[in-house]
């Protein structure tokens, strides 16, 4: 009985340990196929920009896009590595634990047989029970040959079931092997094209360095061309909120007259409920059916789809240091994502357009509401949409500007709060 008690807790304690290292493993190769996909995209991105007559500034973003997602894929495998090798020496251990477990068993069970051998004689188990003192004695001691019986057909059970355990560890061994042989070509193969990309990045930075002053001055006219988009934004987002406003505040005043005149008739006082003007999306009139968007987009939050089919983020949300030029720093209202030239713009969720702007050097801007958050959609070169329309999730709106060989989706995600409209990092918002 404690043998089997023992076996139960060996046989839980095996089968629960590789549950976590499974789990954590799935997650490790989930994150790496995720990381080769977006490496695969990049590096189909730079192949597009070097066709290009010369160097441009594309290709040392979208470098060294490459080689951040390269570092992160090199750390992701050195953990599968880590992990993989910390389950071959549990394997091991087990293995040589079974082997114990099993040669103990047989030994058991050797001398289990001989006493079997030595008791064969079916008189001797007669005369065994035959020569009790009293009836209550010899019942014990036929339990007690049975028991013996039970337990030596047990113990062939209990051999045969490690024996099984075994030759599963012994499977599972091989597979980490040839895993762990696997991960380390994968690494060798990620390091030496890490190796070849920081190289490129070295030249790209060497040849805008030498001109240095050139960057300056199309960085300057980048600025203004952003500042002016983001007046235009502010702008149409302004003038939306303002309409909206008087239409909540032309229903809230045909409201009162509708009351007022309803109790002249009836000769009783007008009462109107009073609304909470704090309330954006009471201050702003939003039906229903709006404010359920609304509250959808922000449960949805690190789940929308990119609002380009593939690409990459080259220019992330805020404060970015210029990667050549020292001490310059550039201001992004959301994020930058390079894609193939001429790509499909769509939706990210579903909403209504608000605004419909043309740009002079920077493209059409699509708006679009959904509840009190909106989406912008920037460097359009065709739209497909007009102001009032209401839009599905991946509905496409549009098609990008060429810039060289490639196009760049500007993307952002505004708040409409009581008094403020305020600027969120799309990043923590699309899915990854």
């Amino acid at each position: 009985m404690k043998n089997v008690t023992s076996y139960i807790l060996f046989l839980f304690l095996f089968t629960l340990s590789p549950v976590f290292s499974q789990q954590k493993s799935e997650k490790l190769k989930k994150e790496q196929a995720q990381l080769e996909k977006q490496i695969q995209a990049t590096k189909s991105l730079l192949e597009t920009t070097k066709k290009g007559t010369e160097k441009s500034f594309q290709e040392l973003q979208l470098t060294e896009q490459n080689i951040r997602f390269r570092e992160q894929l090199l750390e992701n495998i050195d953990q599968q590595i880590k992990a993989t090798d910390n389950r071959i020496q549990d394997i091991e251990s087990s293995i040589v634990s079974l082997n114990t477990k099993i040669e103990s068993l047989k030994e058991q069970y050797r001398a289990m047989v001989f006493y079997a051998y030595k008791k064969r004689n079916k008189y001797d188990r007669i005369m065994f029970i035959f020569s009790s003192d009293n009836f209550n004695q010899a019942y014990k001691r036929m339990v007690y040959l049975e028991k013996i019986k039970e337990i030596r057909l047990r113990q062939v059970l209990l051999i045969r079931q490690n024996q099984d355990l075994l030759a599963k560890e012994s499977i599972e061994l091989n597979d980490q092997k040839q895993e762990s042989l696997k991960l380390a070509s994968t690494k060798r193969a990620e390091r030496e094209a890490l190796i070849a990309d920081k190289e490129n990045q070295q030249q790209l930075y060497n040849e805008f360095k030498s001109r240095e002053n050139e960057l300056l001055t199309k960085l300057r006219e980048e600025e203004r061309k952003k500042a002016a988009l983001q007046a235009e934004i502010q702008k149409a987002i302004a003038r939306e909120l303002e309409e909206a406003r008087k239409k909540a505040e032309a229903e809230r005043l045909a409201r009162e007259r509708a009351a007022k005149e309803k109790a002249e008739k009836e000769g009783g006082v007008a009462v109107v409920p009073k609304e909470n003007v704090n309330d954006a999306a009471e201050k702003f009139g939003l039906t229903p059916e709006a404010r359920l968007i609304g509250t959808d987009f922000t449960t949805n939050k690190g789940k929308l789809p990119y609002p380009v089919e593939s690409g990459t983020i080259t220019e992330k949300f805020g404060k970015n240091p210029h990667p050549t030029v020292p001490h310059i720093y550039t201001y992004n209202n959301g994020v930058d994502i390079s894609t193939a030239k001429g790509a499909n713009v769509r939706a990210v969720f579903q909403g209504e357009v608000t605004s419909v702007l043309s740009i002079p050097g920077a493209g059409k801007v699509v708006i679009i509401k959904h509840g009190n958050y909106r989406t912008v959609y920037s460097n359009l070169q065709d739209v497909y949409v007009d102001k009032g329309t209401k839009i599905s999730v991946k509905q496409v709106i549009g098609t990008l500007l060429p810039q060289g060989n490639i196009s760049i989706a500007h993307f952002e995600i505004h708040e409409v709060k009581a008094n403020s409209v305020e600027k969120l990092n799309p990043s923590y918002w699309l899915s990854n």
